[in-house]
């Protein structure tokens, strides 16, 4: 299984020397990761949106501007599912993290062996999170669960991926997209997919979401769809 990390590190020296252990880590385990570093809070808030995109928060909990454990209560906050661990010089912090549910605490300078454990628990955990897809959207890696998607628009050459959040453009045809999902889509026109979790009621021609989006649907499917909702409940 791949995994996105994240380094929020003020300190760039230090940002490196954590990211370079990461890869190690991954290579020792076998595993892909994909490894960004990031200045400051608002640098990853910036890059990754409101509810971030990474499977693993390596912080620094005393960043200038907003620190670590401000990012991670903000994360958490937008339901940030995330595994969280802090790279911190003093312990005092360290009560603050049950708060945000963090995985573990780390003290700079951080020893690799201790490092390679904590992100062995974090994979042990990742393990059993909800059914997700990975999607490249404009030069950045997004792990999307599928519970969060709404629907997916097709257009000449990219797919819109509507969460409850935002929306993700995607260079990718609507049907390679659907073939990476579990149980709980469905095509219901040629340009649409549909959660079923999402519909919330079902005309002749078109699907209304519970978001109040109304999408249409094909009349050659409409009576699968039908049969497949009801499946489904």
């Amino acid at each position: 299984m791949p995994y996105i990390v994240a380094v929020c590190d003020d300190n760039t020296a230090d940002a490196q020397r954590i990211a370079a252990c990461v890869n190690a880590w991954g290579a020792a385990a076998d595993c892909g990761v994909q490894v960004c570093c990031y200045p400051s809070a608002e640098a990853y808030l910036f890059a990754c949106g409101e509810n971030g995109s990474a499977d693993i928060l390596l912080l620094d909990v005393e960043m200038k501007g907003m620190t670590g454990i401000e990012l991670a209560k903000h994360l958490r906050g937008k339901d940030c599912r995330a595994e969280i661990i802090f790279i911190t010089s003093h312990f005092e912090f360290s009560g603050e993290g049950y708060e945000v549910d963090a995985l573990h605490y780390l003290v700079k300078p951080v020893a690799e062996q201790k490092l390679f454990a904590v992100l062995d628990k974090a994979a042990e955990k990742l393990c059993v999170q909800p059914a997700s897809v990975i999607v490249s959207c404009e030069g950045e890696t997004y792990r999307l669960y599928q519970k969060d998607i709404l629907y997916a628009e097709s257009f000449l050459h990219y797919i819109a991926i509507h969460t409850k959040t935002a929306v993700y453009k995607v260079k990718e045809s609507i049907s390679a997209f659907e073939e990476k999902l579990g149980e709980g889509f469905f095509r219901i026109h040629r340009s649409y997919l549909v959660s079923l979790d999402a519909v919330v009621r079902i005309t002749r021609t078109e699907a209304e979401l519970s978001d109040g989006t109304k999408l249409p649907v094909s009349r050659t499917r409409c009576d699968a769809l039908n049969r497949a909702f009801i499946a489904y409940r």
